[in-house]
């Protein structure tokens, strides 16, 4: 059991070092396109399903809080926490609908949405960040394995190098900490 343990901290130690291999300079060009947009007023949108929903809300928190420095609150919503809305539009128009008809009325052009899915092809969030492009803003898609459907649809894109979902994840939320303070350093 300890080379289980062991092997999952050096598996994610490793995901996340190919990974920023690869997009260093693009996270820092997406940290301050995020900075700048809040900066002229603009919001964060932010979306996914079960663990990326999780991490969706973990990464508004820390933009609206703070992360690291004290600091005015910045605008970010992430669209997993209104079940009333979740429930209604689900069942009103389909689960695929559910981040699609939010962005349709919060997204404004400027605005930058965030898209997570480890898969690249959750249809929901396939559909919101196609509706944020269509309305203007910047569309960001943080997913796994081969990328799926939401690289061709995002203007920009990170792929984790990796199909365990877990470690996606792992990497998923360092990135979103990482522009947290990208985005802290340059306001």
């Amino acid at each position: 059991m300890i080379d289980l343990v062991i092997n999952s901290f050096r598996e994610s130690a490793d995901v996340k070092l190919a990974f920023v291999e690869t997009y260093a300079e693009r996270l820092l060009e997406v940290g301050k396109i995020i900075a700048n947009a809040l900066k002229d007023g603009n919001k964060v949108l932010l979306f996914g399903n079960g663990g990326s929903a999780a991490d969706a809300q973990h990464i508004a928190a820390e933009i609206v809080g703070r992360f690291k420095k004290e600091r005015k609150a910045l605008p970010a919503i992430a669209l997993t926490t209104d079940t009333s809305i979740l429930t209604a539009v689900g069942n009103d128009y389909g689960f695929e609908t559910i981040f699609e008809r939010q962005i349709e009325a919060l997204c404004m052009p400027g605005d930058i949405a965030i898209g997570i899915t480890t898969s690249g092809n959750s249809e929901n969030v396939i559909r919101g960040l196609r509706k944020a492009h269509d309305l203007g803003a910047t569309t960001v898609a943080l997913t796994g394995r081969n990328g799926g459907k939401v690289v061709d649809i995002a203007h920009y894109s990170f792929v984790v190098p990796s199909y365990d979902t877990a470690r996606i994840q792992e990497c998923h939320i360092t990135i979103g900490h990482v522009l947290c303070e990208i985005v802290e350093h340059l306001l």
